[in-house]
């Protein structure tokens, strides 16, 4: 017989509205890193960390407890360590209650370890209670639904690589300072495909621009039809889905969403004999493996020469000047700051 397994649970440290949010900014400017790699230095994925900027979720105990020692910030004050899943035993108090009342009166007793009760209830909810449609409140409102085509295949493209799915919101997350643009065109694009709200968010001190459509609908359409994932991309290794990979032209506007959000043009410069060179070339960073390979194999099918995969296996480089310009030729970019850093 197999042994279970036993799992442990953080503590959750509450804030203060806007406490918490202020506490990751503060880190973040301390340390001058992007959120990305500040998310990579607490070990947790950048979806995970904006949801925490958001105030969507706590942030558990031994997080808290490492960023002041890594980034010289001070923990407020005014905070409340719970023990985990406390949302989930504050919600169901009162019908616990009820429910033990009406036990004690059936059987003379309440029955059973209430300890392992309350463990067998939070791994329930854990892996099937919080996804639950509630039968009066759980009612949601209806989305146009596209056929496939090749705006949609863009649109999965900038969620695998700029996107998080929860279980009734969709986010991307750009920079306000140079992807203000590309964020209208991006809400220009959701509007047209699915008739939804696009709300945004901005921080001018940090230069943070998140778009927002909370649209429970809108998401299950996103997993059931699109073959997307919800929660954490890095850990379950995602990859662009079939329906585009088995169409040339789809899967062509889902690199392009992929570039315009994760990848970036540059210019490399060096010096020979005291000449100054410089040319361009087009990185596209992930860390999800399934998507560099597939970003590698789509550029090698349509007959650029040289791009690589970096030895960190997190990168994919295109170096020469001619397979740079078949790049823009035959993808291009919609993102403007990828543009301007081509042209100039």
């Amino acid at each position: 017989m197999a042994k279970s397994v036993r799992r442990n649970y953080s503590k959750r440290v509450i804030f203060l509205l806007g406490e918490q949010r202020r506490f990751l900014l503060r880190a973040v400017k301390n340390l001058n890193l992007s959120w990305a790699l500040f998310a990579d230095k607490i070990g947790v994925h950048k979806r995970t960390l904006n949801d925490w900027k958001r105030e969507e979720y706590s942030i558990p105990l031994d997080v808290v407890k490492k960023i002041p020692k890594i980034a010289k910030v001070k923990t407020p004050k005014n905070i409340e360590v719970k023990e985990p899943f406390w949302y989930v035993y504050k919600g169901a108090k009162i019908g616990g209650k009820m429910g033990a009342i009406a036990c004690f009166k059936k059987y003379g007793s309440y029955g059973g370890d209430p300890e392992y009760r309350k463990k067998k209830w939070y791994e329930w909810w854990e892996r099937e209670g919080r996804y639950r449609k509630h039968s009066i409140i759980g009612i949601t409102k209806p989305i146009k639904k596209p056929s496939f085509s090749e705006e949609l295949a863009e649109f999965v493209g900038i969620i695998l690589g700029d996107g998080g799915i929860t279980k009734k919101q969709i986010s991307i997350s750009l920079n306000l300072e140079n992807e203000k643009d590309y964020g209208e065109f991006v809400k220009s694009l959701i509007r047209k495909l699915f008739n939804v709200y696009v709300g945004s968010s901005y921080d001018k001190k940090y230069s943070g621009l998140d778009l927002n459509i909370s649209r429970s609908e809108l998401v299950r359409f996103c997993i059931e039809k699109l073959g997307l994932t919800r929660g954490d991309k890095v850990k379950q290794q995602v990859d662009i889905p079939e329906w585009i990979k088995q169409n040339k032209s789809y899967l062509t506007a889902c690199i392009r969403g992929l570039m315009d959000t994760e990848g970036c043009a540059f210019s490399h410069r060096y010096k020979v004999n005291g000449k100054l060179y410089s040319y361009k070339k087009i990185a596209f960073k992930n860390y999800s493996y399934p998507l560099i390979k597939s970003v590698y194999d789509f550029l090698k099918s349509i007959g650029l020469h040289h791009p690589r995969i970096a030895k960190n296996r997190k990168e994919v480089r295109i170096e020469s000047k001619e397979d740079v310009q078949k790049y823009f030729q035959l993808i291009g970019f919609h993102n403007p700051k990828n543009l301007k850093r081509y042209k100039n």
